[in-house]
């Protein structure tokens, strides 16, 4: 047998166990019957066949939406509600590279891959709703809608994920041991850093834009000037509180992934994540406080809309802000990530306001239209299912939560 066979079988080999974490492949199928595997594969069994009737039939079979009530769960959720949570990269790159926070290491990479895979599905989501992924070229390449809101979202998420993905980089060429490929890929980091903060503070306020041409549609406790700059300051706080619930899942669920700085460090990291996001839910705060007294609109509090606005902004901002400045002052890590678990969810009910529930408020048919169809729904667990499933997969092999211990030296 020549060397050069020789060699293919040796990489083939050698890149099968990383696959399956050196365990043969009978003790690697072994290892994925879990009662979370099993659920899982139970939720794909259902939710495939219907994702696969949505590109057979069209959008209709599966979903109510309409040209009135364009933003199904699969966007409110998915896309509007997703892309904020998936600031983690950015906001978790500017505080390492650009101002210098680097107690914040253990945490860096976890952010970026939870930014990249947040966008990642994002554009997944939106290629389900949309239809027709094999076409994705033609409207960003060939078809320019310059003048498009959505346009420039599609160009900054599809650049942004390109940088993201060489942000993270590092952690792929450790895995691979390319040591060759990885002194390139630490030379490009604080320009893809740049170019993070540049691309995501500008899709992030564009995706509130999007809102700014439809005044007549939107509820107008929730239309605003603002929006845009609403968006963006919430997407800050949001990779905050997002980073402090990843982390913690992955400290409790998969701590066989994490090496003892990660474990040892995780508790007043959390605690400074805490402090950080309570200041911006504060400036949140005073943003929609600013945009309802520019728009004259304290009259609509007395509404049923307005008791719901009232609801997202007491109830998912103020008293969340609170928690986690009652979890940071006495310095209680659970504290801190029961108040984080809860920003999320203002933040997801947030942009579903915006995007389904305030949006078209004054059709007759509006409420049949808030609460989806169960295929929508199962759509949507469906492709958060895959999303878990691959990033835990990442998270298992790649040393996302750990130093590489042949590269340790490079780090410092």
């Amino acid at each position: 047998m020549s060397n050069h066979v020789m060699e293919r079988e040796s990489f083939a080999s050698w890149f099968m166990r990383k696959l399956t974490l050196g365990m043969s492949w009978s003790e690697y199928a072994r290892s994925l019957v879990t009662p979370f595997n099993i659920v899982a594969a139970l939720i794909l069994l259902i939710g495939l066949p219907v994702i696969a009737t949505r590109f057979l039939y069209g959008l209709a079979s599966v979903t109510h939406a309409s040209n009135d009530y364009p933003w199904g769960i699969i966007l409110g959720w998915g896309l509007f509600g997703g892309v904020p949570l998936s600031a983690t990269g950015f906001i978790m790159g500017t505080a390492f590279y650009i101002f210098g926070f680097r107690r914040y290491k253990p945490l860096l990479r976890l952010g970026l891959l939870t930014g990249f895979m947040g966008y990642f599905f994002a554009v997944v989501y939106l290629l389900v709703d949309l239809g027709r992924p094999w076409r994705i070229y033609y409207p960003m390449i060939i078809g320019f809608g310059t003048a498009s809101v959505l346009f420039l979202v599609a160009w900054h998420v599809a650049t942004y994920l390109t940088v993201q993905f060489l942000e993270f980089s590092e952690a792929i060429l450790e895995w691979l041991k390319s040591r060759r490929l990885y002194r390139w890929a630490t030379m490009i980091t604080i320009a893809m850093t740049i170019a993070g903060i540049i691309l995501s503070t500008l899709h992030q306020s564009a995706l509130g834009a999007l809102f700014l041409l439809a005044p007549g549609k939107l509820h107008p406790l929730w239309y605003s000037s603002y929006i845009p700059h609403l968006f963006l300051s919430s997407a800050v706080y949001a990779a905050l509180v997002m980073v402090i619930a990843v982390s913690f899942l992955i400290a409790r669920y998969m701590p066989h992934v994490c090496d003892d700085n990660f474990l040892k460090n995780l508790d007043p990291l959390t605690i400074g994540l805490g402090k950080g996001a309570a200041i911006g839910m504060y400036v949140y705060f005073a943003l929609k406080m600013v945009a309802l007294a520019h728009d004259d609109n304290w009259s609509l509090l007395n509404t049923t809309y307005g008791y719901w606005y009232l609801v997202e902004v007491l109830g998912f901002v103020i008293i969340p802000a609170l928690i986690l400045t009652y979890g940071v002052k006495k310095e209680s890590p659970g504290i801190v990530r029961f108040g984080a678990f809860y920003s999320i969810a203002g933040v997801i009910l947030n942009r579903i306001n915006v995007s389904i529930i305030a949006f078209n408020w004054q059709l007759p048919d509006h409420l049949h239209h808030i609460v989806p169809p169960l295929t929508e729904v199962i759509m949507v667990l469906t492709i958060v299912t895959i999303h878990i499933l691959v990033f835990r997969w990442i998270v298992r092999r790649m040393p996302v939560t750990y130093e590489h211990p042949e590269y340790k030296e490079l780090h410092h």
